[in-house]
């Protein structure tokens, strides 16, 4: 089914809807909060159109932050990569590779952290960050590290939507400052208006969080991402994180696990097909016509099929087979192919995704805007290093 203009998508076989969802997402659509106002037009970023006039000069920008605070810049860069002419860097670990990195001429800092202290991004910007450079801070309106930082080096301080947790900002100030810095129009992620009034849109996602809901209470616990793009896999980083510390709460939960297609038909496909059958999958594919063709000259008869086939055709059969023998074997899956690569059709997938999590959490009976346990291990760190 065509759910937009870029995106068909394959629903899980199963047909149980849940009603109750419909009016979930109702509320969720009336309702003022700002996670779900960050996906529309309506959404105020807070910084200005001069401010990126200013910024768009640099062609080298330093992203450095943790988790949400990286995770949906890092998908849109490595999904948009061939509209894009900067270079971006992103330091989102603590390793000694971090210290060997060049400071150009033309370079920016771009330092993101939702609590302003975030320990591997203060641990990180002390080594990179100086006060001769050019510096961005994006972080909430509160005392804390990274503000007080800010202040010391006269950067410029962006602030942070005090209720957008970081894996749900990647259509707020967060994602969208680094995006335009790439020089994407922001506007075109914002797909949120038009998509509520879609009813192909809503009625693939209702079906698809009602099946998944209905999976996790037979305990199919596992969803495998079969990701056919590598221009997607930080997307599917960001969606991993989303789900992960969303749901994983009073012994629920999902566990994205990400599969890199073909290369996994050598090694794990073997378990998807015949192993524990705990498990629910998505095949991702993206449309690429330009990829690298086989060199017709060089091709044996014996595997003369393979003549005039560019790498695009053959993930395609690839996808294709899997797809027949998952259905052979009566193995849950859904599907997205998106028949093109821009700004609209990323908006697309953040939106779907992330009312696809919101919805189960309300479905869980718990709170998906919450990581409690994450917090712990903070803590612990501190006193070990006290």
């Amino acid at each position: 089914m065509k759910i937009s203009e870029s995106i068909y998508f394959k629903n899980f076989k199963r047909k149980k809807i849940s009603i109750r969802l419909y009016k979930l997402l109702k509320d969720l659509t009336f309702k003022e909060n700002q996670i779900i106002r960050s996906l529309t037009s309506f959404y105020k970023n807070s910084y200005s159109k001069n401010m990126i006039l200013n910024f768009r000069k640099y062609s080298e920008i330093k992203l450095i932050g943790m988790g949400g605070s990286t995770l949906g810049a890092r998908a849109i860069y490595r999904f948009l990569e061939n509209k894009i002419k900067k270079k971006f860097i992103f330091i989102d670990s603590l390793e000694p590779k971090n210290n060997n990195i060049e400071n150009k001429k033309n370079f920016l800092n771009l330092v993101i952290s939702k609590s302003g202290n975030t320990l591997e991004t203060i641990a990180n910007t002390n080594i990179l960050v100086k006060k001769n450079h050019k510096n961005i801070f994006i972080t909430q309106n509160r005392k804390s590290y990274l503000m007080e930082l800010a202040k010391k080096l006269k950067a410029e301080v962006i602030y942070h939507n005090d209720f957008i947790g970081g894996r749900y900002s990647v259509l707020s100030e967060v994602g969208m400052l680094p995006a335009e810095l790439m020089g994407l129009n922001q506007k075109k992620f914002k797909q949120f208006n038009n998509l509520v009034k879609n009813k192909n849109f809503i009625n693939s996602l209702i079906l698809n969080v009602s099946n998944i809901h209905e999976f996790i209470k037979k305990k199919r616990f596992n969803s495998i991402i079969l990701n056919y793009d590598q221009n997607s896999s930080d997307l599917f980083s960001w969606y991993q994180q989303l789900v992960a510390e969303s749901l994983g709460k009073k012994g629920k939960g999902i566990l994205p696990v990400i599969s890199s297609m073909p290369k996994d038909n050598h090694s794990v496909m073997q378990y998807y097909l015949d192993g524990n059958k705990n498990s629910f999958f998505t095949f991702f594919f993206v449309k690429d016509d330009l990829s690298d063709k086989i060199i017709n000259k060089e091709v044996l008869n014996s595997h003369y099929y393979l003549k005039n086939k560019n790498f695009f055709k053959i993930r395609e059969a690839q996808l294709l087979a899997t797809q027949k023998v998952f259905k052979k074997k009566d193995i849950p899956f859904r599907s997205f192919y998106l028949n093109k690569r821009d700004e609209k059709s990323l908006g697309e997938l953040f939106t779907f995704f992330i009312l696809e999590t919101i919805l189960l959490g309300k479905l869980l009976d718990i709170n998906p805007y919450t990581q409690p346990s994450v917090e712990l291990i903070k803590t612990e760190t501190k006193r070990i290093l006290l």
